[in-house]
């Protein structure tokens, strides 16, 4: 196990990059698909995951990476989707203030702000002929 000063080859840097989700965004972008990037951007009270957690979504719905599950993800899912239809990005507020006798999985005492991003090929393209 590499600790503090370790030295790691161009192959470990290369499979490191591939476990990425900004490396699963490209192979998505690279077949054509378009995908929404969900962020959590602010926190209040207890959350399930920090500030800076990701997810990412496909146009079908498959999700690589975690906000923290449970019906807020899948609210921000429903979300994504429809951001990804609308190419349009948006913020979205994840209540998980629920009644603690409603013996919800979703009861975390918390709000989270997740900024959903969706990207597609064309848009990666724009940006990168703008630079």
């Amino acid at each position: 196990m590499a600790g503090p000063g370790a030295c790691y080859t161009d192959a470990d840097l290369e499979a490191k990059k591939k476990d990425t989700i900004y490396h699963q965004v490209r192979e998505f972008l690279d077949k054509g698909e378009t995908v929404a990037v969900a962020t959590i951007v602010s926190t209040k009270g207890s959350t399930p995951r920090e500030v800076g957690a990701k997810m990412v979504v496909t146009a079908w719905g498959e999700i690589l990476g975690t906000i923290g599950g449970g019906c807020g993800e899948a609210d921000v899912k429903r979300e994504a989707i429809e951001a990804i239809r609308t190419k349009k990005p948006r913020t979205v507020r994840v209540d998980l203030l629920d009644d603690i006798s409603s013996d919800s999985p979703a009861v975390c005492g918390g709000i989270m702000n997740v900024f959903i991003d969706p990207w597609w090929k064309e848009r990666d393209q724009e940006a990168v002929s703008a630079k």
